[in-house]
């Protein structure tokens, strides 16, 4: 089933698996604030839905995104504060975005096939999973024209280390995708003509688990990374508890002692 939010596209196939493209290519997909709005509802709707299992975050064009929409920010300036209500508000609803996508129930994938600067890196650097095409590009160039990427600072050093997301946005320079798979940006690397496939593949496995224990896990996951290990073990061992009781954790295992294909409830 495919639908159309003219700047995002949807599409959501029989195993769970919602597609979702950045369909702006003429202007290299800016996170524009109609796209941000698009994104936020499809992503908070994708978490509510029971018939989507996985998310895939695509882009149409040469570009997965070139970030804020420059030229739409630029025009607020002839207002009286010289556009500050208006630069507090997108900062503000491109953050609930990126946020949004974190705490997202289903696993989002970003598969990126071209340029993901500025806040289109961010974006790649909140989804869960990421990946690329040989050719693909990323980049925080901000500072290169004087505006420090400050927001995608904060997804970006979440995944890679300190003086990679320093290097990052201190030169704005291109990193091309095999670099990004080696400071950790990106999962993996495959040719431009595999990369449809690829993403599709590791959706579609991903589809195979229980929901419920997909969004514990998640969950889990990024709550605990901000705990101190005494907190995050104290934490995730609560988690496992309630995991345990949980009916899909009582048939997976039960599954795997009978060696035969559990039957999810997703709960």
């Amino acid at each position: 089933m495919a639908t159309t939010d003219d700047v995002l596209l949807h599409e959501l196939d029989a195993r769970g698996v919602l597609r979702l493209t950045l369909n702006d290519p003429r202007r290299r997909n800016p996170l524009s604030e109609a796209m941000l709005a698009a994104l936020h509802t499809a992503i908070l709707d994708a978490g509510e839905n029971p018939a989507v299992r996985v998310v895939i975050l695509g882009a149409n064009g040469p570009a997965f995104s070139a970030g804020h929409d420059l030229r739409e920010m630029t025009a607020e300036r002839e207002a009286p504060d010289r556009g500050r209500a208006y630069f507090a508000k997108m900062m503000g609803i491109c953050s609930t975005v990126m946020q949004a996508v974190v705490t997202c129930p289903k696993p989002v994938i970003a598969e990126v096939g071209g340029v993901a600067a500025a806040a289109g890196c961010q974006l790649v650097a909140s989804c869960d999973m990421a990946i690329a095409s040989e050719g693909a590009l990323f980049n925080t160039p901000g500072v290169n024209i004087g505006l420090f990427c400050s927001t995608p600072m904060v997804a970006i050093s979440r995944n890679v280390s300190s003086k990679h997301a320093m290097e990052m946005l201190l030169t704005g320079d291109l990193i091309p995708a095999a670099r990004a798979e080696e400071m950790g940006l990106v999962n993996r690397v495959v040719a431009e003509a595999d990369l449809r496939s690829a993403t599709d593949q590791l959706a579609a496995q991903i589809a195979t688990k229980s929901t419920y224990t997909l969004a514990v896990g998640k969950r889990a996951f990024y709550e605990q990374a901000e705990m101190t290990l005494g907190e995050a073990y104290t934490y995730a061992s609560r988690v496992m508890v309630e995991n345990m009781l949980a009916h899909d954790a009582e048939e997976g295992i039960g599954a795997f002692l009978e060696k035969r294909s559990p039957e999810w409830k997703d709960s």
